[in-house]
């Protein structure tokens, strides 16, 4: 069982803690949003990465060879998603900026449980994750794991890429209480688009 808590932990943070386009954007959505819808965003992402993992369990191999046959496809779809959203925050915020608006401001914000949902299915659409927790499952056990073991394995995937999530949400309210300024917000967002489409380039690339 302790060795099923620290593999899911080990597994969680792995997957968690580089930084992609997805958690540049969740960082860039709580510096404009707030903690709150940005908290949501997080719980997404890492509700995404415990289903990957509760799979991996379940179906490990199969599930791998499964997805291979769409995988490109899945990886162009994530790819056209951050792109069209780091279009969306640079010309939002130029359009605010330019009518005397704080480009932080929104006319309509994500709701909590829109921002849960955005951040899972732009996460869903990394088969990459559902590979990787099939090579840790399948390499830790020599075969599909079953029992309290499993579950202990997913929940601590899922915790541990929670925890990280918040962080990175956390970090993203502080920055947007720092830079209280139009210019201040209008940098961040043009940054975090540029950011996001340079990392959705390098995805679509490799």
């Amino acid at each position: 069982m302790t060795e099923a808590l620290v593999a899911g932990l080990l597994a969680g943070y792995g997957i968690a803690i580089p930084v992609g386009a997805v958690a540049t954007y969740l960082v860039a959505l709580s510096a404009r949003t707030s903690l709150r819808i940005g908290a949501a965003a997080a719980l997404g992402v890492a509700a995404a990465d415990g289903l990957y993992a509760m799979l991996a369990v379940l179906g490990g191999a199969a599930l791998t060879d499964l997805l291979r046959p769409i995988a490109e496809p899945l990886r162009w779809a994530s790819v056209l998603i951050l792109v069209a959203l780091a279009i969306r925050t640079a010309w939002s915020a130029l359009r605010r900026f330019r009518a005397g608006q704080d480009p932080a401001s929104t006319e309509s914000p994500p709701r909590p449980g829109r921002a849960f949902v955005l951040l899972l299915g732009i996460t869903v659409l990394n088969p990459t994750t559902v590979v990787y927790f099939s090579a840790l499952v399948l390499g830790r056990s020599g075969a599909t794991a079953t029992g309290w073991s499993a579950v202990v394995f997913v929940l601590a995937a899922f915790l541990a890429s929670a925890s990280w999530q918040l962080v990175l949400a956390t970090g993203g309210s502080l920055l947007g209480r720092i830079l209280t300024g139009p210019r201040g917000r209008l940098a961040t967002a043009l940054a975090s688009a540029t950011l996001i489409t340079g990392l959705a380039v390098n995805l679509a690339l490799t």
